[in-house]
């Protein structure tokens, strides 16, 4: 276990742009929304994010995430495959899913190298790396970072911030919104993160959840899209 120092540095590290782990290619549908003309100003887009936290990020990868960290810390690798079978099985776009996984396989293998897993972690990586599991990348986030130290909230709270971040640069670099607004935007969705996750953070893997029908669908008409400078 860390000290707090650290494991704060830890969760700072986890959710940077800067982790190789290809998460800055993925806009989760997003850039569909822009595609069809969706989002006009800077207050929509936030309302979107907003929605994006309450009804993916929070019932379902918090929860996912919370319950993989709390898995890991007791060694219980049993508990966290079939976390990461229910998240797999409730994401319904492909593309969110491939994301998804690629993030989470990039995760285990970085972490994996520089032995920075305990035992579980390490049986969950192998897994991972042998196609016996979806390897979800908030499933990966909360294993990685309970032996970094991260506590589940500070995991949780990590991974949401990085979400949003991650798509707020994809709608920067899509050319629609500046860095100043996107700095609002940013600082406008803390209270709603920490809602979500205080909220979602002592959930049972059973209610994991996710209610997001036109993100979805915009998850899936990207995949057939004439422009597509993401993933996802």
């Amino acid at each position: 276990m860390g000290s707090e120092p650290a494991a704060f540095l830890s969760a700072l590290r986890l959710s940077d742009s800067f982790l190789p782990v290809g998460g800055y290619t993925a806009s989760y549908g997003l850039e569909q929304y822009l595609n069809e003309g969706r989002l006009e100003d800077g207050e929509e887009l936030r309302e979107l994010l907003a929605a994006y936290l309450r009804r993916l990020v929070g019932p379902a990868e918090t929860v996912a995430l919370a319950n993989a960290n709390r898995a890991s810390a007791a060694g219980d690798l049993e508990g966290i495959l079939a976390v990461d079978e229910r998240l797999h099985a409730l994401t319904m776009p492909r593309e969110f899913r491939e994301s998804a996984t690629k993030a989470g396989a990039k995760l285990c293998e970085l972490f994996l190298e520089d032995g920075e897993l305990d035992a579980a972690g390490v049986a969950f990586a192998r897994r991972v790396a042998d196609g016996e599991t979806p390897g979800g990348y908030p499933v990966a986030f909360g294993v990685v970072a309970r032996r970094q130290g991260v506590e589940p909230l500070e995991a949780a709270l990590a991974h949401a911030h990085g979400f949003v971040t991650g798509l707020l640069g994809a709608a920067q670099r899509l050319g629609r919104f500046g860095h100043t607004e996107i700095q609002a935007i940013l600082e406008a969705l803390q209270p709603t993160i920490v809602a979500v996750c205080e909220r979602h953070v002592d959930a049972e893997p059973a209610a994991m959840a996710s209610f997001a029908p036109l993100a979805e669908i915009m998850g899936m008409r990207h995949e057939r899209g004439e422009r597509r400078l993401f993933v996802s």
